[in-house]
């Protein structure tokens, strides 16, 4: 990850395999604030999921199956933020085990990247908090997805 968002971090995790098969773990994710999961299925691998920002809520990111392409930017006006706010790209595969953490106050976009890949969320506010923390952007808005 570049230095562009350094509150962004990934949380590596590992497997543990003998002859009944395997483990898959992230031991050092702390879930202690996590209120709620829920998970995403894109309907194939062109389809964008975003932009949605969360000005309180931070949420935790973990492919259980495929790879995704996560797209984060740190907002700087929730009423009308700049169009060409820097664009971080963050490829998580179920491959590699990480939890991807993303503090309150970024937005983000997420694309399967294989067929069948699922994306499961943390969440650390229940559900009723979640309409007053939802802000969202069409695709085009944020310029530096022009150049994909």
């Amino acid at each position: 990850m570049s230095n562009s968002i350094a509150s962004i971090q990934k949380i590596q995790g590992g497997i543990a395999q003998d002859q009944r098969g395997h483990i898959r773990f992230v031991n050092d994710f702390d879930m202690s604030l996590v209120k709620r999961f829920y998970m995403i299925k894109n309907a194939d691998v062109q389809l964008v999921r975003g932009w949605r920002a969360h000005r309180i809520e931070q949420r935790w990111f973990y492919v259980t199956a495929g790879a995704f392409e996560v797209e984060l930017i740190q907002i700087d006006n929730w009423d009308e933020p700049a169009k060409d706010l820097p664009i971080e790209r963050v490829n998580l595969d179920s491959a590699n085990m990480e939890v991807l953490h993303v503090p309150k106050g970024y937005g983000t976009t997420f694309r399967a990247l294989q067929p069948e890949s699922e994306l499961l969320v943390f969440a650390d506010h229940e559900i009723e908090h979640a309409p007053l923390d939802d802000y969202t952007w069409p695709l085009e808005y944020f310029i530096g997805r022009l150049d994909r």
